[in-house]
């Protein structure tokens, strides 16, 4: 159930959708049901069947993506819908309407900037185990590198503040968008939390359209490109150890050989080592200044972020 204070704000749930007619229908209900005063915007991204018919007849406002991938589509439907709180879900039917007005009061009451919807699996079948895996490995690195905060990552049930959604500059184009909206809110620091949601199996006759290799490598991917972005001294000082390390193993024989006889036998190797070891140097260096251009920007992005009034305020 609603409360006063959720009813005070004015709620939009995004739903990006791709070939779901058979599911999509369900997902606006029960999210209008569960939100009654809540505006519920479908936006179809290419979809061959009848998921715009099915999400329009069901009582949402249907829009259309014509750049396929869920991250064009949700950067999309950030930029256009105004709002005060946004939820985002998947239209596959697998996540729970009814943790929705916990997640939002949460968010409300605590002052929060993003909620984050932890899947448990009702069945062991509505995990596949590489998605299960992958996950944990994804979302263990993004502990390792950003900080903790968030145990399910990859999760599609999100709900955001206003500041939150206006000062992401989305840049993915599939899957990964999830791994950028996480990101952002630990990179910047913002104040965020979990609750646990229900996550069940996709009905009979629905497609999953994640694939477990292509898209884990893209995730993988695009975890490795905003450590470089958003921890630069880190990406470079692990490239320079390594490149450092290389050139010790291939000039320590050398350096010993020079002290037993006084000669460089391996004069080619030497000189490698010694390329290496400059290239270690640059390494870290270019590390050194981009931490400080990123410093730079981040501090931009949080200007921007507190440029949006609070919950409070609007």
């Amino acid at each position: 159930m609603t409360t006063a204070l959720s009813k005070s704000f004015q709620t939009a749930v995004l739903i990006p959708c791709y070939n779901e007619e058979r599911t999509i229908a369900s997902v606006v209900r029960d999210f209008s049901a569960a939100l009654p005063d809540c505006l519920v915007f479908v936006y179809d991204n290419n979809s061959t069947d009848r998921t715009a018919a099915e999400a329009a007849a069901a009582g949402a406002i249907v829009r259309r993506e014509r750049t396929q991938g869920k991250g064009n589509v949700l950067r999309r439907m950030l930029a256009d819908v105004e709002a005060d709180v946004y939820i985002v879900v998947d239209g596959d039917a697998t996540y729970d309407a009814n943790a929705c007005p916990g997640m939002v009061e949460t968010l409300l009451t605590e002052g929060l900037d993003l909620v984050n919807g932890a899947r448990v699996a009702t069945d062991k079948s509505a995990f596949r185990r590489g998605h299960h895996l992958g996950n944990a490995l994804l979302t263990g690195l993004i502990k390792l590198i950003f900080g903790t905060g968030l145990d399910d990552i990859l999760s599609g049930y999100k709900v955001m503040s206003r500041r939150f959604v206006k000062s992401i500059p989305l840049l993915s184009g599939g899957f990964e968008t999830e791994t950028e909206l996480a990101i952002h809110a630990l990179s910047l620091r913002m104040p965020i939390a979990e609750m646990p949601t229900s996550y069940r199996n996709r009905p009979s006759g629905s497609a999953s359209k994640l694939s477990t290799y292509r898209d884990g490598i893209k995730i993988l991917s695009t975890i490795v490109w905003l450590m470089k972005e958003e921890r630069p001294l880190l990406f470079f000082s692990i490239a320079g150890a390594a490149l450092a390390a290389i050139a010790i193993i291939l000039a320590v024989p050398i350096i010993i050989t020079f002290i037993e006889t006084g000669l460089v036998p391996r004069l080619p190797t030497a000189v490698l080592a010694a390329a290496i070891m400059i290239l270690s140097f640059l390494s870290l260096s270019s590390g050194l200044i981009l931490d400080t251009v990123t410093r730079g920007r981040r501090e931009m992005k949080r200007m921007v972020y507190l440029a949006t009034p609070p919950h409070s305020m609007r």
